[in-house]
């Protein structure tokens, strides 16, 4: 029993869309594939194929990370990972301009929602699910202290991912600077904010939805034009990530038509 679980565990983990190995992972950055982040064990001297993987990774603006070894190992099911390890998007990111021109195309005002540091890929799968069924035209992520479009993701999402414009950009307050500027309204979501069914949400609209325990950072916020709430009945004051952004997206949708 114990020989099948930890068969079972091993299978589980290379069901994840990873890539193991020096070459392996300094080819996939040749060749231009979409990673979202590559992992180095820790220890590992930064020098020959590892020290051109860094270099080149941050040539890309891919992030970095380092990890214990046995970690990675259980990540890899155990395979000869030489140390590096890079997760590998399953899907291109879209541009900032495919949203808008998405909008465009349905005849409709854009509706975004920014994620602001999403860490569980479960969480992100299932807003990218209830995003594509509320009519959102894109979803946008950090690159840093974000899941990226793992398999987990794409499982999480049923399919959704498919269909989704998913946006990954370096910093969140610029970019909602700068559709701010293509005359969107921005709008937080925090327990403290004014009640979401008493606000506006028709037009040209983007849903901000925070991390998971600390909500939306303080630069974030502020850059919002407002801030609403989901009104709290019971004794718990705060919901699920994904439950909170299914939420607040559909009484847009409503809003909106």
């Amino acid at each position: 029993m114990i020989d099948k679980k930890r068969e079972d565990d091993k299978n589980n983990n290379i069901n994840e869309n990873i890539i193991i190995g020096r070459n392996s992972v300094l080819e996939a950055l040749k060749s231009g594939r979409e990673l979202d982040n590559i992992i180095i064990a820790k220890g590992t001297p930064y020098s020959g194929t590892t020290a051109v993987i860094i270099s080149k990774a941050k040539e890309k603006g891919i992030t970095v990370k380092e990890a214990d070894a046995r970690k990675m190992d259980y990540m890899c099911g155990h395979g000869n990972h030489q140390g590096v390890v890079a997760y590998a998007a399953m899907k291109e990111y879209s541009q900032l301009d495919d949203i808008f021109a998405t909008a465009k195309e349905r005849g409709e005002d854009p509706f975004i929602v920014i994620l602001d540091e999403i860490e569980d890929p479960h969480n992100l799968g299932a807003i990218i699910r209830t995003a594509e069924c509320a009519g959102v035209h894109g979803v946008i992520i950090p690159k840093r202290r974000s899941s990226g479009l793992t398999y987990t993701v794409h499982k999480a999402s049923a399919g959704a991912l498919e269909y989704m414009h998913i946006v990954k950009i370096t910093n969140i307050a610029s970019t909602i600077d700068k559709i701010k500027d293509m005359g969107v309204w921005v709008y937080g979501t925090d327990m403290n904010g004014e009640s979401i069914y008493k606000t506006n949400l028709k037009g040209s609209i983007a849903l901000v939805i925070g991390n998971e325990g600390k909500g939306i950072g303080k630069l974030v916020e502020s850059k919002c034009d407002g801030i609403v709430s989901l009104p709290m009945y019971g004794k718990i004051n705060s919901l699920n990530a994904s439950v909170a952004a299914g939420i607040a997206m559909y009484e847009a949708a409503k809003q909106r038509n």
